[in-house]
């Protein structure tokens, strides 16, 4: 779910042609979390399934949108989490929980015959099959991952600090506490898209926002933006019960460091504000990676799309050939820049 900021930033819309050439750390599992609860049946609320029962919805969405983002020029990179931090042990047992009771609704939704798609989606989980199953359609289509030691967005943000990705892309505003210089949302969900319960579709355009405008807006600096999403609730300690972004945001302005602003608030998490801080700004990352963006492998593309998970193989040839000029046209665009400079 992430830290919620949402009413402080200010995104610009941009379209992802502005994106052509620059290469953006996707959070994989908040990508991949969003396919799943997307792509499904109106009614039932059931993900697609190959003929062997696998879910398939992620592997769908990867497959087209990470198609769609190389063939605007964009040379997306994936991150996935690795371990969760001990911080976040209740938030996952209580992801755990709310889950479980989603597929009791869910399957009772379903045996009585009404509309179960809000169940279905709240129920939506990642197993290591599915990971693994992402890592291998990545592998093919010649596209990069990450596999960070811990979380995969706060990876992103270390790589965009460090200028090995020019923005983090994530539905979340956790890379942002994380220091990342940009972030950009709505990569994996750009298009018409259907307003829930409704029968309405809005355009959704990719969205930009840069850190260091944002701190400057706000009057606040990196460590002050850590803890104000500390005040408002992180996936590691509820913030302070009855304190929004906007009361949190006063807070920070008027007392500056953290152990100032706690002496002005009732603290009544079990985990420490302290510890949340710590792990934000000192958090496990890795830099023994390496971008390589490759051909696409047709054979084995087609093979586990197709062959494997009963992928139309139509559509799934048209996709090569869109990876292939894509590939082409990037080959020939950074030869002629390297031809200039000679």
């Amino acid at each position: 779910m992430g830290v919620d900021i949402s009413g402080l930033v200010e995104p610009r819309d941009i379209e992802l042609l502005e994106l052509s050439g620059r290469r953006v750390a996707l959070d994989a599992f908040n990508v991949m979390y969003q396919f799943l609860t997307i792509i499904r049946d109106r009614m039932t609320g059931e993900p697609l399934r190959d003929s062997h029962g696998m879910v398939t919805s992620h592997l769908s969405g990867m497959l087209y949108r990470t198609s769609n983002l190389v063939e605007a020029g964009i040379k997306p990179v994936y991150v996935f989490d690795g371990k969760p931090p001990a911080l976040k042990h209740a938030t996952v047992q209580a992801r755990i929980e709310r889950k479980e009771e989603a597929q009791k609704k869910w399957d009772a939704a379903v045996a009585a015959g009404e509309e179960a798609m809000k169940y279905a989606q709240a129920a939506a989980r990642l197993t290591p099959e599915m990971v693994e199953h992402a890592k291998r359609l990545l592998d093919c289509m010649g596209v990069p991952w990450i596999q960070a030691p811990s979380e995969g967005e706060i990876q992103c943000a270390h790589m965009c600090r460090r200028g090995d990705v020019w923005a983090s892309g994530s539905q979340d505003f956790d890379s942002l506490l994380a220091g990342s210089p940009r972030l950009v949302r709505n990569l994996s969900i750009t298009g018409k898209r259907k307003m829930p319960n409704k029968e309405v579709y809005i355009d959704v355009k990719p969205q930009l926002i840069e850190l260091q405008p944002t701190l400057e807006r706000l009057g606040i600096t990196q460590d002050q933006l850590i803890v104000l999403g500390i005040l408002v609730g992180t996936d590691y300690s509820e913030g302070v019960k009855g304190v929004g972004p906007k009361s949190a945001l006063r807070l920070v302005q008027e007392h500056r460091t953290l152990d100032e602003v706690l002496a002005h608030v009732e603290w009544a998490s079990p985990v420490p504000a302290q510890d949340v801080y710590d792990f934000v700004r000192n958090p496990p990352v890795t830099d023994d990676y390496a971008l390589e963006w490759k051909e696409p492998d047709a054979d084995k593309l087609r093979a586990f799309m197709h062959g494997e998970h009963d992928f139309s193989e139509e559509r799934v040839d048209k996709v090569i050939e869109r990876l292939q000029a894509a590939w082409t046209t990037g080959r020939q665009s950074s030869l002629s820049g390297w031809l200039k400079k000679e």
